[in-house]
C-alpha cells in the first residue's frame, strides 16, 4: 500500500509552480529542456554528516502524478492560467529523468543530493513534493541516527506519534527513524505500511484505572505473560512501583514459568532512578529484567545519563525525535544548474552575497574517494562529460583553498548517483527497508571516518571539485561580474 491508495497528492505543490509553469507554457511550450538539483547546504546539529531518506515516496509520487477533473476546476477558478495551459494538465505525467543517491546514502552539504533532468514544466511542479519528503525524512533519519550513536549499542525505539506535527508526519517520521537505526517504533500504521516492527507497553491510565497498582500489574501479566514490561513510575518508582513490579514476577509470572520481560521508567531522574532500580531487581534475582527509559530523550539526554552510569537496557524516544527537536528543518533546496535550448547546453549559477549560497553549476558527476584502507576521504565533483582516473595521481581542487596543489593518490573511487527515472518511469526496484536501514550501519562502520561522527566538532568531510569543473564554475562567476 502507499500514500496514493486513498488520496491523490499530486497537487501538492506551492502555487508559484503553477504560475511558473503556466508562464513557461505561455512562452516557451513544454518541450525546453532543464536540469535541477537538490542540495542542502549544512548539517543539521552542527553534525559532520546527514543521512538521506525520503527517495521511495518521491518515486511513488512521481509514478502517481495526474491531475483529476477537480484538480482542473480548482484551477480554472483561481482565474490565473490559460486554457490550452489546463487542457494540457489534464493528460499530464511525468516525461523527465531523475538521478539520485541511493536511499540511506551517507551525505555531505553542497554537494548534489537528486538531479532532475525533464522538460522545464515537469521539473518545476515537482519542487515542492520532492523537497518536503526529502526535508522531513532526511532530517529524521539524521537525528535518530544521532540518537542511536549515544545509545552505544543499545535499542533505540519511536515514541513519537501523538508529538509529530501530524500524522503523515508520525508514520513517514517513523520510517525515517527505522532508517536512521532505531529498532522499532510504537506506530502501527508505520509497522503495517512500512514492515517495521512495532512495540508497546501500557499507559499511567491502566495503573490508574485499578484501584490499586499491583492489580493493575497482576491484571496486565496475565494477558501478556511472554510481553509483560510494566510501567513504574505512575506513583512513587522506589517505594511503589518496583516492589509491586518484583512482586508481580515472583507472584504471577514466574510460577507460572514465565519472566518479567521489563520495567519501564518514564519521568524522575532517569540516571539515579535506573541505578537504584537495577540493585532492587538484581536482588530479587531478576536479573535478566530490563529497564527501559522514556520522557523527552534525545542524544544529549542520553549521553548525560550514560555517562552518569545510567543502568537503561533500551530508550523509546517520542518528540525530540520525530520532530528533531533541536533543530527541526533540514534545509534542502531545488537549484536550476542548466538549460538546454536545441543543441546549446547552457550551464546555469545562482550568485549571492553569501558565499555558501553560491550554488555549483552544471551537470555534473559525484564521485565519493576512498584511501587504501577503505576509508572515504572526500566527495569530488567533476563535468559530467569527464571520466575520472585514478591509476595515477590525480591532481584535484579544494574550493576552499584553490591555491594549493592537491593530489588523490592510491584512492579508489565510487560514482554515487544512480539513475531512479527515466523518460517518467521507474528504473531501479524499490528496497527493503531493512536493506536501506543496513547500509546505514555500513557505511558509518566501514567507510565514514569516527572523527566525522562526534557530536561536538566533527572532522568536515571535504567537497573537492575537478580542475575542469573548477574553471567552468570559476567563468560563470566571471560572467556575472561582468554582466
Amino acid at each position: 500500500m502507499t500514500q496514493f491508495d486513498k488520496r491523490n497528492i499530486s497537487m501538492m505543490m506551492d502555487l508559484y509552480e503553477m504560475t511558473m509553469a503556466n508562464g513557461y507554457f505561455t512562452d516557451d511550450g513544454p518541450k525546453a529542456e532543464v536540469t535541477f538539483d537538490v542540495f542542502y547546504r549544512q548539517n543539521p546539529d552542527g553534525g559532520g554528516f546527514a543521512i538521506f531518506a525520503g527517495l521511495e515516496q518521491i518515486v511513488e509520487y512521481i509514478e502517481q502524478l495526474h491531475f483529476d477533473d477537480e484538480d482542473i476546476e480548482y484551477f480554472r477558478s483561481l482565474s490565473l492560467f490559460r486554457d490550452d495551459f489546463l487542457d494540457y494538465l489534464r493528460d499530464y505525467h511525468f516525461h523527465g529523468n531523475i538521478q539520485s543517491l541511493p536511499e540511506g546514502t551517507v551525505m555531505y552539504p553542497n554537494e548534489p543530493i537528486l538531479t532532475v533532468t525533464a522538460p522545464l514544466i515537469d521539473a518545476q511542479l515537482i519542487e515542492t513534493a520532492i523537497l518536503a519528503q526529502i526535508n522531513h525524512q532526511s532530517l529524521i533519519a539524521t537525528k535518530t541516527q544521532r540518537i542511536v550513536r549515544a545509545a552505544r549499542g543499545r535499542a533505540v525505539s519511536d515514541f513519537g506519534a501523538r508529538r509529530a506535527h501530524n500524522m503523515d508526519a508520525a508514520v513517514y517520521g517513523a520510517r525515517a527513524a527505522y532508517i536512521g537505526g532505531a529498532v522499532g517504533t510504537a506506530t502501527v500504521l508505520a509497522g503495517k505500511q512500512f514492515s517495521i516492527p512495532v512495540s508497546g507497553t501500557m499507559a499511567h491510565s491502566w495503573v490508574m484505572y485499578y484501584d490499586d497498582e499491583f492489580t493493575a500489574f497482576k491484571n496486565y501479566a496475565k494477558k501478556y505473560p511472554d510481553a509483560t514490561v510494566l510501567l513504574v513510575d505512575t506513583y512513587d518508582v522506589l517505594h511503589s512501583g518496583i516492589p509491586n513490579a518484583i512482586r508481580c514476577a515472583k507472584e504471577v509470572l514466574i510460577p507460572d514459568g514465565h519472566r518479567l520481560l521489563g520495567v519501564r521508567l518514564d519521568s524522575g531522574d532517569l540516571a539515579y532512578l535506573s541505578k537504584k532500580v537495577r540493585a532492587m531487581l538484581d536482588e530479587a534475582g531478576l536479573n535478566d529484567t530490563k529497564i527501559i527509559a522514556s520522557n523527552s530523550l534525545d542524544e544529549y539526554t542520553i549521553t548525560s545519563i550514560l555517562g552518569q552510569g545510567g543502568c537503561i537496557d533500551s530508550f523509546g524516544v517520542g518528540e525530540r525525535l520525530i520532530t528533531a527537536k533541536s533543530d527541526p528543518v533540514f534545509g534542502a533546496v531545488y537549484k536550476l544548474v542548466e538549460v538546454r535550448r536545441g543543441d546549446t547546453t547552457i550551464p546555469k549559477i545562482k550568485v549571492s552575497e553569501t558565499v555558501e549560497k553560491i550554488t555549483n553549476p552544471g551537470s555534473k558527476r559525484l564521485y565519493r574517494i576512498y584511501n587504501e584502507e577503505g576509508k572515504a576521504i572526500a566527495d569530488l565533483i567533476t563535468r559530467a562529460d569527464e571520466e575520472l582516473d585514478l591509476s595515477e595521481p590525480y591532481r584535484y581542487v579544494d574550493p576552499k583553498k584553490p591555491w594549493k596543489n592537491r593530489f588523490f593518490e592510491n584512492c579508489t573511487a565510487r560514482e554515487l548517483m544512480t539513475d531512479v527515472i527515466v523518460d517518467g518511469k521507474r528504473v531501479s526496484s524499490p528496497k527493503q527497508l531493512s536493506e536501506i536501514r543496513d547500509y546505514v550501519l555500513k557505511q558509518l562502520t566501514d567507510e565514514i571516518w569516527e572523527e566525522e561522527q562526534r557530536f561536538e566538532n566533527p572532522h568536515t568531510h571535504y567537497l573537492d571539485m575537478s580542475p575542469l569543473y573548477y574553471e567552468l564554475k570559476m567563468s560563470l562567476l566571471d560572467e556575472t561580474r561582468n554582466a
